[in-house]
């Protein structure tokens, strides 16, 4: 089960059995306890050197416990029987400590006990792959982007995290699960005569990842991109600024997946929509009185769905971390917004407003909450969220398109508050022209309005084009929590556009 032979599945519950033990002797309402061990293997070349090596293995369990409508959360590394208990009492004199401060209004949504035992597949375990073998990949995709003068600086990383964790509650659940994930990804940056460019291969800030094993790696082929990855950013070098005017834009699969990552993932966190995330990153536009009259978030054209079964993402499990079965809602249907991302302490709220899952009648949790690890208590956290697919062939697509811009690859963005105004930058862009893809452009740029943004896409690339991207570092609650998510999405074409940087 792990790289280690003293843990396994029976012998975290043992120890979480008895942190059950004290919440019941102290009377809680709920108690529930992760105990969990993330591996993890981090490599990097940089400029023809290993930069990054590290390899780390990390134990630990968590204790939530509810007393008279307050919570109490505390963790621990040190895996016996004396420290878990030492730790559960610590729980519960927290959670009476912030009874002191006032009435405790908390309310739990119920969910069955489930007693179940899930894992993520993969092929190759990356983590049984010799680390030479790793390293020689990279130097050789490495060697390839150096070898042309204007490249000052190439990046190459590969990534794997594989957390194994049991979840017991009060009400007598138990899950056993295994999550593993992998990543990989190449970057080269381009300078000459004052101007810098970089392209990214298969998609910026680290690559692709999946929950799968090593067979990611072996099908991005790093060595075999590497010379168009290199060659594209020489060429930006000398590409045409993007225009400051309203045209078209043709948005690729991993633009699209940071832009509804952004302005529709973070939007729809019900705990966001409460103010509870006010202090880090701002709240959200997307009030409750929007799922009660029908708000209009895109066209009709607009689909979005959570999806915590979807095989390959990265917030694919089997349950989260309040023992919430996982699920796939609408959170966009046909450009109406019909659903939040939740967890057992905010579901009341949708149901309240008029929304939640279908099949209750009572409020239940859509199975957002999640932790970075058994240290951190869980919070609300972005689904596997997607835009779903047209039918529209790509090169259909351009030759339908009489003036405007393709966008590819993340560069920068930025977004207000309130997850309305944002701003995006791109680090590949063509010209379309009377139906075909004409000068390269750099730094593509755009702006908008999240509604009237989403509200002008008329058309989206079908299943053929469509992919899982993954977010494997995205940052919420104070202390800050690091949590993995998959957006899929297909090119899309989004009418009359702001692009270019205005004065």
């Amino acid at each position: 089960m792990t790289t280690t032979d003293t843990l396994t599945f029976d012998s975290l519950a043992a120890l979480g059995a008895r942190a059950l033990d004290v919440a019941k002797r102290a009377g809680a309402a709920w108690c529930d306890v992760r105990l969990a061990l993330i591996e993890r293997e981090e490599l990097a070349v940089r400029n023809g050197e290993v930069s990054a090596l590290e390899q780390d293995e990390q134990a630990g369990f968590g204790i939530r416990v509810l007393h008279d409508g307050c919570w109490g959360f505390a963790s621990g590394y040190d895996l016996t029987e004396a420290e878990v208990e030492r730790v559960a009492a610590l729980a519960v004199a927290l959670a009476r400590a912030g009874r002191r401060a006032g009435p405790g209004r908390h309310q739990w949504a119920d969910e069955p006990a489930w007693r179940d035992r899930w894992s993520s597949t993969w092929l190759i375990d990356p983590f049984t792959v010799p680390l030479d073998r790793k390293i020689d990949l990279l130097m050789r995709a490495d060697a390839i982007l150096r070898a042309k003068p204007e490249i000052t600086a190439s990046n190459g990383t590969l990534s794997f995290r594989r957390e194994t964790q049991t979840f017991l509650s009060s009400a007598g659940a138990r899950i056993d699960q295994v999550v593993l994930r992998s990543g990989a990804g190449i970057s080269a940056t381009a300078h000459k005569d004052d101007e810098t460019q970089t392209r990214s291969w298969p998609a910026a800030f680290g690559g692709q990842y999946l929950a799968v094993g090593w067979e990611l790696v072996d099908s991005l082929d790093l060595v075999g991109h590497a010379a168009q990855c290199r060659d594209e950013a020489i060429e930006l070098l000398a590409a045409e600024p993007c225009p400051v005017a309203d045209k078209d834009i043709i948005l690729s699969g991993d633009q699209l997946a940071l832009q509804i990552h952004e302005s529709v993932g973070h939007a729809t966190e019900l705990d966001r929509v409460q103010g509870w995330e006010a202090n880090f990153a701002g709240t959200s536009f997307v009030d409750t009185g929007k799922i009660r009259g029908g708000f209009r978030y895109g066209s009709p054209h607009v689909n979005l769905v959570c999806d915590a079964t979807v095989p390959g993402g990265l917030a694919t499990v089997g349950y989260d971390d309040d023992g919430v079965r996982s699920q796939r809602w609408h959170v966009v249907r046909d450009g109406v917004f019909v659903g939040y991302q939740t967890s057992r302490d905010v579901a009341h709220v949708e149901s309240a407003a008029g929304g939640g899952p279908a099949d209750s009648q009572a409020p239940r949790s859509r199975g957002c909450s999640r932790a970075e690890g058994p240290s951190h208590v869980p919070i609300v956290r972005i689904s596997n969220l997607s835009l779903l697919p047209g039918a529209w062939k790509f090169d259909d697509l351009v030759a339908d398109t009489e003036d405007g811009i393709w966008m590819a690859g993340v560069k920068c963005w930025s977004i207000d508050q309130q997850r309305l105004n944002f701003q995006f930058t791109c680090e590949y862009g063509r010209e379309i022209k009377g139906g075909k893809l004409g000068r390269l452009l750099k730094n593509p740029t755009y702006q908008g309005i999240t509604p009237q943004f989403w509200g002008a896409c008329d058309a989206i690339c079908d299943v053929g084009e469509w992919r899982l991207w993954g977010v494997p570092n995205c940052g919420k609650g104070q202390p800050l929590q690091t949590a993995e998510m998959s957006h899929g999405a297909a090119p899309a074409r989004f009418r009359k556009q702001a692009v270019g940087v205005r004065g």
